[in-house]
């Protein structure tokens, strides 16, 4: 069985991305001992969260990735909110498109999590 997760966010909201890191912890801690994927995408106003000034936000990340967790965002929200991607946390991967990204992973085997 597969258990490879997309979790989505797509709102400016630093709740809202806490809450999504639970859901990654909470997955995690539920599955001992099985090999899956998760992936956090972010698009529209939701990447202006990923920036170097969100401190807390980004030490909390780090610890998520250094156990597998991927993040991608989208390139085109990065472009409309003016994110440069030097502003990026460390570790964070820029695709171009959200939304196709999202589609590709389902295409893939991917469940679907909005929190």
């Amino acid at each position: 069985m597969y258990y490879d997760l997309i979790i989505h966010v797509d709102d400016n909201d630093r709740g809202r991305l806490n809450l999504a890191f639970n859901n990654v912890a909470n997955y995690r801690a539920g599955l001992p001992g099985e090999t899956f994927r998760v992936v956090l995408v972010a698009n529209g106003p939701a990447v202006q969260l990923f920036t170097r000034e969100n401190e807390a936000l980004a030490e909390r990340a780090k610890g998520l990735m250094a156990e597998g967790l991927s993040i991608k965002l989208c390139n085109n929200a990065l472009k409309a909110f003016n994110v440069s991607a030097a502003d990026l946390w460390e570790g964070c991967e820029v695709v171009p498109a959200g939304v196709v990204e999202i589609v590709k992973l389902q295409r893939e085997g991917f469940a679907y999590l909005r929190p």
